[in-house]
């Protein structure tokens, strides 16, 4: 990810300065929203529909993270930098997945905003691009991989962290705030037993993907081969030609039908993929964000991932 570094801040400063005492948002006013509610900012997506789930109508809900954008090369604006620092609670996936929230969290005068951490505690996996490798654990943040949400022992964990911070802002409203938690958890649950039921006898164990390697997490849980054409976790890595071959040929050997494809990338290589290989091609999602469409249908992050199941027992030809 892109760093502005100096000018990034430098402009949210003068920003800051020259329109503290307006409001900068057309749509909302989030002074008077919060005279009953807290005001939760998230980062990316599931974080969102996470924290929703928890606070329900306690609390105000922002995705900074506008619809149809990939997360990867998002950048804050001055708008998203003043809704943080109006906020209560502040929700972030990591510093492997925003490296820019350290040095922008330095520049709020924000006391009393509580910060969450999603990704505390959750088991990371490291570097481990290309055909055939081992996962193993590091402590690099640059080499984890931060698609944590991808795996559903690490949803459990991140629910706890974000009930943990939001309780903190909220002491009053604590037991609604558990319960809904333990309500949401369940669902999850539910959720990994339709993977692990529904992935559990497939023809095919191969998952070949032309986009970002950001489905390592699901693999490793559900004993799924992963292989993908990026050598890279973020969304502007280019795939290198002998990757591309390499992918071509392992489909042709192990007889695969699909080769899948995200959203919110270019889908051209998958699209050469597909033709050399004499494949087929099947959307998938990441579920980083959604699009202005899924927004506005209120698709969920169970929903969401419902339908990469469905687009999984296709691809691999399960049962």
């Amino acid at each position: 990810m892109k760093k502005k570094g100096f000018v990034f801040f430098f402009v949210f400063t003068i920003y800051t300065f020259f329109n503290g005492c307006q409001s900068h948002y057309k749509d909302e006013d989030l002074a008077s929203q919060q005279k009953d509610k807290l005001l939760v900012v998230t980062t990316l997506f599931p974080l969102y529909d996470f924290a929703k789930n928890i606070t329900q109508d306690k609390a105000k809900v922002i995705l900074l993270l506008p619809p149809g954008v990939e997360a990867h090369s998002f950048e804050p604006k001055p708008d998203d930098m003043m809704k943080i620092a109006k906020a209560n609670v502040f929700i972030y996936t990591g510093a492997s997945m925003e490296p820019w929230v350290e040095k922008l969290l330095k520049g709020l005068d924000n006391n009393k905003l509580v910060i969450v951490d999603a990704s505390s505690g959750v088991r990371f996996l490291e570097e481990s691009f290309g055909h055939d490798k081992h996962h193993h654990h590091h402590s690099d943040e640059n080499l984890r991989d931060p698609h944590i949400w991808l795996d559903f022992d690490n949803v459990q964990k991140m629910i706890d962290n974000i009930l943990f911070g939001i309780v903190k802002a909220d002491e009053k409203n604590k037991e609604f705030y558990i319960k809904n938690a333990e309500v949401y958890k369940k669902r999850v649950m539910e959720l990994d037993d339709k993977y692990k039921l529904g992935l559990k006898d497939c023809k095919n164990r191969n998952m070949f993907h032309a986009g970002h390697y950001a489905f390592g997490y699901l693999a490793r849980r559900y004993n799924i081969r992963y292989v993908s054409a990026y050598q890279g976790f973020s969304a502007d890595e280019e795939p290198k030609p002998a990757d591309v071959a390499k992918m071509i040929e392992d489909i042709k050997k192990v007889k695969a039908d699909f080769v899948f494809y995200e959203e919110f990338l270019s889908p051209k290589v998958a699209e050469v993929i597909a033709k050399e290989a004499g494949v087929k091609l099947l959307k998938i999602s990441s579920g980083h964000n959604l699009t202005k469409e899924q927004m506005n249908n209120n698709l969920s992050f169970i929903q969401l991932m419902e339908e990469n199941l469905h687009q999984l027992k296709k691809g691999l030809q399960c049962q």
